[in-house]
């Protein structure tokens, strides 16, 4: 439940995002060193006898101060957005070791346990299906829920008793009765908050086995 261990960007992506930034400013930063090295020959071997004509001078002089500031402004740039994905991620640290709740339709079994919160129209029964990664169904469980809010938790075992692993499943929630038709119902799982993990621009939250953008936690509880 280190967080250090999981800030930061996967390797992948760091290499790839810091290739791609550098390639862009090597470039243009050797565009101004061309454009240095052309304007001091020329001044060195313009003909006394004809100098640059001044406005020419002038326009050439202030192509390499846009340059300049160009480049000034790409590194400052690159700073402030390394600045601010670094303190996002240290202020969302605090959620580390909590419970939350997220928007997604995965669950995160861990030490045996994973719960749902979903919220009922009217009281009436609803089903809980779990599925493993094939789609095949492990658990189910009907319950009578109250008009309004509900959570049911899952203490990890199949339909035929078996303690599973802990691990990522499979979530759908519904109502309906016996013979009536299945109305999926919005729903958010429940789980503790392991780590955090920057993956280019989006912060992403880790509960257990299970990653999901940061934008998806909808509770601390």
């Amino acid at each position: 439940m280190t967080v250090a261990a999981t800030i930061g960007q996967s390797p992948a992506t760091t290499a790839t995002t810091t290739a791609a930034s550098s390639n862009a400013l090597g470039s243009l930063a050797g565009n101004f060193s061309d454009f240095l090295s052309m304007l001091m020959t020329q001044l060195k071997n313009q003909d006394p006898t004809s100098p640059m004509d001044a406005n020419q001078f002038t326009t050439e002089l202030v192509q390499f101060s846009g340059v300049e500031q160009q480049i000034n402004t790409n590194n400052s740039l690159t700073q402030l957005i390394q600045l601010t994905q670094s303190q996002q991620v240290l202020q969302s640290a605090s959620i580390v070791g909590h419970s939350v709740s997220v928007n997604s339709k995965a669950l995160s079994l861990q030490n045996g346990t994973a719960g749902v919160a979903f919220t009922a129209p009217v009281a009436e029964p609803v089903n809980i299906s779990i599925s493993d990664s094939s789609g095949s169904v492990i658990a189910q469980s009907q319950i009578s829920a109250t008009q309004g809010s509900n959570q049911w938790s899952w203490n990890g075992q199949s339909a035929a008793g078996t303690q599973m692993p802990d691990g990522v499943y499979n979530v759908a929630v519904t109502s309906g009765a016996a013979g009536q038709t299945a109305t999926a119902l919005p729903f958010t799982v429940i789980g503790t908050a392991t780590g955090l993990a920057q993956s280019g621009t989006t912060l992403n939250l880790q509960m257990g086995s299970l990653s999901t953008p940061f934008s998806n936690v909808t509770a601390v509880r």
